[in-house]
């Protein structure tokens, strides 16, 4: 897959590790969790960024949440080489991710099993976002029952405070329980501004290393 430069969106990635699979024509990651609040619109408009950045075109971010906050994000603050789809229902969200080029990212709600699913149902992979702390846990493992076991999935720990007791129990948690984690996001006022600051470097950086454990599932 040719890489074309894009906008640097405040950051540049590392170019070090190998740009998208050529092997791969398309692919779906499906960001979920069945409990709002945890950091799904952050982490599916910050991927669609970093997937531009490490040279994937074209890259669509599929908005399957009928309240809409990742396409509100992208027409307040658009991302140069990303396309927007918005599919709030079973059957529109099936069709965009059976009928696109490239790589997509689709942002699912917290509360509606029949889009969730059908979403999960089309997934070459999974990211489940959450938070340290206990009352996570279940909602999480909520999510992994739902997606089918060829199909790889990760945790990602959005909005973390480095060095606490909370997240080290949460990792040790994940850890025990067998349940990837893909990456830890560091608690930045920058990084979760959403639409009214520009995307932010140290959330790129994480972002793109969710991005390439993502990638090297998928090819491997």
């Amino acid at each position: 897959m040719e890489y074309r430069p894009r906008g640097d969106h405040n950051a540049q990635v590392s170019r070090s590790e190998p740009r998208s699979d050529p092997r791969v024509v398309t692919m779906n990651i499906v960001v979920s969790n069945v409990k709002g609040g945890v950091g799904k619109t952050t982490t599916t408009v910050y991927l669609a960024a970093a997937a531009v950045e490490r040279g994937w075109d074209p890259v669509t971010l599929i908005d399957a949440d009928r309240q809409a906050s990742s396409a509100e994000w992208f027409e307040a603050s658009p991302i140069d080489g990303v396309d927007l789809l918005e599919a709030p229902s079973e059957r529109t969200v099936a069709r965009a991710m059976t009928n696109h080029d490239g790589l997509a990212v689709v942002d699912t709600p917290p509360g509606d099993e029949r889009i969730v699913r059908a979403a999960l149902d089309r997934a070459d992979a999974v990211i489940i976002p959450t938070r340290a702390g206990g009352v996570e846990y279940s909602r999480v493992v909520a999510t992994l029952e739902m997606i089918g076991s060829d199909t790889p999935c990760g945790v990602v720990v959005c909005a973390a405070r480095l060095g606490t007791n909370d997240l080290h129990e949460a990792i040790a948690w994940w850890t025990e329980s067998k349940v990837p984690i893909w990456g830890v996001i560091p608690e930045r006022v920058g990084i979760a501004a959403g639409p009214e600051a520009r995307l932010y470097r140290d959330g790129l950086e994480a972002y793109d290393a969710v991005l390439r454990k993502v990638l090297r599932k998928r090819s491997g």
